[in-house]
């Protein structure tokens, strides 16, 4: 039985396999010793969210990992056992802020209670509730980082971008659906018109940041919904209010 003196001796007669924890001299892994798989996810998550909150607001390349250590209350010296670098790090930021984003575009964008635009336009003013919510001062993760591009790694280029290509499929569906039911002229590229779309919008929230206000937000709205054939968006009726909550952060 374990802990009996013959079962101790057999322990110690085990072969330990080098480089293992247990081995003699086996060197210490950097951070905090490992824990349960549960508890290691909740830390992870926790970093993950944090870091998203930060560096809406704040620039990667600005931002130290200790700032957002202590935001998460997370221990020093724990960084590396939930992540290999930095970089490590920043992409799996953009891998969650993208998977965060795509179910709340599928949330307003998949409304069939609405008409086709007013889904785009509901999406646009829960963005503008949202930005408002934190006083203009945080704003797309990854506008932000796209803006920074010249001195991150290089490998956060191809990601950014595939987020973008995900952001604009899901945006022209949602036009083809309102170029269905007439809300958009039939020649009209949706394709184009939803990456026109994400430029513009982009840097409207980029100027938002900038003047700590909606303006920019408004404009480019009324402008994007006057180009897509439909009524100015300053002129539209009022959207109905919204039913939903969307994910948030």
């Amino acid at each position: 039985m374990p802990g009996t003196p013959a079962a101790q001796s057999a322990a110690a007669r085990t072969p330990v396999a080098p480089g293992s924890p247990q081995a003699p001299g086996a060197p210490r892994r950097r951070g905090r010793p490992a824990r349960d798989d549960a508890a290691h996810a909740d830390v992870r998550q926790n970093l993950l969210r944090t870091g998203v909150a930060v560096l809406t607001e704040q620039g990667f390349a600005a931002v130290g990992i200790d700032a957002i250590l202590r935001s998460a209350g997370v221990p020093k010296g724990s960084f590396y056992y939930y992540f290999d670098s930095k970089e490590a790090f920043g992409l799996a930021l953009i891998d969650a802020y993208a998977e965060y984003f795509a179910a709340k575009l599928d949330h307003w964008f998949l409304d069939e209670s609405c008409a086709p635009l007013a889904r785009l336009r509901n999406f646009v003013d829960d963005a503008r509730q949202g930005m408002a919510r934190y006083e203009f001062r945080r704003g797309c993760l990854v506008g932000n980082l796209g803006q920074e591009m010249g001195s991150l790694p290089e490998s956060f280029r191809s990601r950014l971008l595939e987020v973008f290509a995900d952001w604009q499929r899901r945006t022209a569906a949602c036009l083809r659906a309102a170029q269905a039911v007439g809300e958009i002229a039939a020649g009209i590229d949706c394709g184009r018109l939803a990456a026109y779309f994400w430029a513009g919008w982009e840097g409207a929230v980029l100027h938002a940041k900038l003047e700590r206000g909606p303006r920019a937000l408004d404009i480019f709205a009324e402008g994007f919904f006057a180009c897509a054939g439909a009524a100015s968006y300053a002129a539209a009726p009022a959207s109905p209010p919204l039913r939903k909550s969307a994910n948030r952060r």
